[in-house]
């Protein structure tokens, strides 16, 4: 893909609060549409200030999560999209999603893969008591986390740290490491 290309063809998928979102349209790249599983969250209202289409899909609204897995693919598509990134989605997308953008799927993870998995890495690292976790971004499969990793980026864990600071930290080196990676994945 040409990097000066003008059309947005990024589909960023968010759950919540929206950071690496936020990073993503603070780095300037071509986001072409955000969706949702989650109506009222704080990266809508990211996405909706940036002027970026945005919708929801949650799993209420359809029979399954194929079914609404489908949905949002079938969306993203018709918006342009061709590589997706999950920024704090915190579903497994299903058969239907990984087919239509298979091998351009790409996630965030706040610890080191395949050691720490999971919907809780910083309380898993801080639990086994290691020395350092880190900012992963990785390819997303059929499993929970267990996609390639693309790039990871070391960070200390501190003898003092708690759930908060340690994932202030790792989301710092999110916030920089994901815009990063995908500019690459896009030039």
């Amino acid at each position: 893909m040409d990097a000066d290309r003008a059309a947005d063809v990024i589909g960023v998928l968010v759950s919540g609060e929206g950071t690496n979102l936020q990073a993503l349209i603070d780095d300037g790249l071509p986001i072409a549409a955000v969706a949702s599983n989650t109506t009222g969250v704080r990266a809508l209202a990211r996405a909706e200030a940036a002027g970026i289409p945005n919708a929801v899909f949650e799993q209420e609204g359809f029979p399954t999560r194929e079914e609404r897995d489908g949905a949002m693919a079938d969306w993203l598509a018709a918006q342009g999209v061709q590589l997706v990134v999950c920024a704090g989605f915190m579903h497994l997308l299903r058969a239907p999603f990984l087919e239509r953008f298979a091998g351009r799927i790409v996630n965030t993870h706040s610890a080191p893969l395949p050691d720490f998995p999971g919907a809780h890495p910083i309380e898993d690292v801080l639990a086994a008591g290691v020395k350092e976790t880190a900012a992963t971004v990785h390819y997303v499969d059929e499993g929970m986390d267990t996609g390639p990793v693309i790039v990871a980026e070391r960070v200390p864990i501190h003898e003092d740290d708690t759930v908060e600071t340690l994932r202030a930290r790792v989301q710092a080196v999110e916030h920089r490491l994901l815009p990063k990676a995908v500019r690459e994945l896009i030039a």
